[in-house]
């Protein structure tokens, strides 16, 4: 008898500021793997913030909220007053947005200065307060998720802040495997999702030190959980959701190499020039490139080769070119 292959994760890619944008987004999915993405935090202060600005940051919104291959875009909050975070949610689900996702993991000291994203942690009944409020002001039908850490300095408050959120009619959460203090060094404490799988009434998303489908495989056998958001390894490796899916529906995942690779960073400054000003075309272009050559060893040779570029079509060319990797090693 033919063993069976376990079900295949759901895979969610990250929300990474200032990285993993529309254009990203849209590039990624097509590739395939992933149930869904979500935007880069839009931070609530002051007032509801107009239409514009949900639009910049999710501009799938325009196409039902989908990226163009189908995919579920959520818009991500980050905020620290119950009632605007309840009314932009409610804003947001007016103009279509599939889901609502709520940071409370963000490890940024400009953001935490400003009572934002992991400094929420110290503070889990205001989390519990800001969900509540969040929930009752959309839709029944509306996917409210959140994502936190283990705590702020340490894991000690790990158990208050599951016993906050174990109330609320959350869709999900991810759990980022670290403390904010521990940032985004290894390793990732997978074994504490267990512990929250058994307290959270709803489903536990890891989230930490997802490289490689055997990460995924290594993760699931220790915390139990079967939906996984992936960050930087899915910029490492853009086949990463892929990858994985074909691993678990016991395919061999078709070949991803050097060239494909290449043939994003063209498509993806060529977006870009169109999207936003070109001189800050090229910048997203080398910060993917420094991420590429975890993976890709000739991404290091390239990246030696266009650092100093700052002239989009110059990039252009450089990136289309055929390039003596060993040379410029």
């Amino acid at each position: 008898m033919v063993p069976m292959q376990p079900m295949s994760p759901r895979l969610i890619l990250a929300p990474m500021e200032g990285v993993v944008d529309a254009v990203m987004r849209e590039q990624l999915t097509a590739i395939g793997g992933y149930e869904r993405c979500v935007t880069e935090f839009v931070r609530v202060s002051q007032t509801v913030l107009p239409k514009r600005v949900f639009f910049r940051y999710a501009p799938e919104l325009r196409h039902g909220g989908l990226t163009s291959s189908g995919v579920p875009v959520y818009l991500q909050l980050l905020g620290s007053d119950p009632e605007l975070m309840a009314a932009n949610a409610a804003r947001a689900a007016d103009l279509g947005a599939p889901g609502i996702d709520l940071n409370f993991g963000c490890p940024a000291k400009t953001v935490n200065r400003s009572q934002g994203g992991a400094a929420l942690l110290r503070s889990p009944q205001l989390i519990r307060l800001i969900c509540e409020r969040v929930r009752d002001s959309v839709s029944p039908a509306t996917p409210v998720t959140a994502k936190i850490r283990l705590g702020y300095d340490s894991d000690e408050d790990f158990d208050g802040i599951l016993d906050a959120l174990s109330g609320v009619s959350l869709t999900e959460i991810t759990i980022h495997a670290r403390t904010r203090r521990q940032g985004y060094r290894p390793p990732a404490h997978w074994h504490q999702l267990k512990k929250a799988r058994q307290r959270l009434p709803y489903p536990v998303i890891a989230n930490g030190e997802l490289w490689s489908p055997s990460d995924i495989q290594r993760c699931a056998d220790i915390s139990g959980c079967d939906a996984f958001m992936l960050a930087r390894g899915a910029l490492c490796r853009p086949d990463l959701g892929a990858a994985v899916q074909a691993l678990y529906g016991g395919d061999d995942n078709a070949d991803f190499g050097w060239q494909e690779a290449r043939q994003l960073l063209i498509e993806f400054l060529a977006r870009n020039q169109a999207l936003y000003d070109p001189r800050y075309a090229v910048n997203p272009v080398k910060q993917w490139l420094v991420y590429l050559k975890v993976y890709y060893p000739q991404a290091a040779a390239l990246f030696a080769q266009v650092k100093r570029i700052t002239d989009p079509d110059e990039m252009a060319n450089a990136l289309r070119g055929e390039v003596d990797f060993a040379e410029a090693a």
